[in-house]
């Protein structure tokens, strides 16, 4: 991904330079038919196209910024209900990643979303403790999470 990351970059200053204009439009569209260029010519690199990545990553912020929405509402009902009816628990969720920075990652995304808290990771990196702080079903928890951040960090990953 860097590597044609730089070279699109190379390209969008080559693109100013054959131009002789030296502004912020010109070295974008400059950007632009790099890109072109590079998804012309991407049999020849040995990675996916580093667009991909970039749409995967966007669509993971994307997702996270959902479910922090999500679990803010959530969470602030619950804090406002005049009567407090919580259930926490502490679940353990199976995890397909397999990289110690993709759990990192998942483990960050879990903690920073409010009313949930990874407390640990297994030591073979297949399980990751949970605490939540109001559970109705914890198996639809687990779906809910493997099917959003999960996924969406193999995408970017893989």
């Amino acid at each position: 991904m860097s590597f044609q990351l730089l070279l699109n970059v190379i390209i969008a200053f080559t693109w100013m330079f054959l131009r002789g204009i030296w502004t912020l439009p010109s070295f974008i569209i400059g950007f632009f038919w790099g890109a072109v260029l590079l998804f012309a010519f991407r049999r020849f690199f040995h990675r996916r196209f580093y667009l991909h990545k970039v749409y995967a990553i966007i669509k993971l912020l994307v997702i996270f910024i959902r479910e922090l929405f999500k679990a803010n509402i959530a969470v602030t009902k619950d804090v406002l209900r005049p009567k407090l009816n919580i259930q926490p628990a502490i679940f353990a969720m199976p995890t397909r990643l397999e990289s110690e920075w993709e759990i990192t990652i998942l483990s960050l995304l879990i903690t920073l979303t409010p009313g949930t808290l990874v407390m640990d990771v297994s030591d073979d990196n297949s399980t990751i403790y949970i605490h939540a702080i109001n559970t109705d079903d914890i198996d639809d928890i687990i779906t809910d999470i493997q099917q959003t951040f999960e996924k969406a960090i193999m995408e970017v990953s893989r």
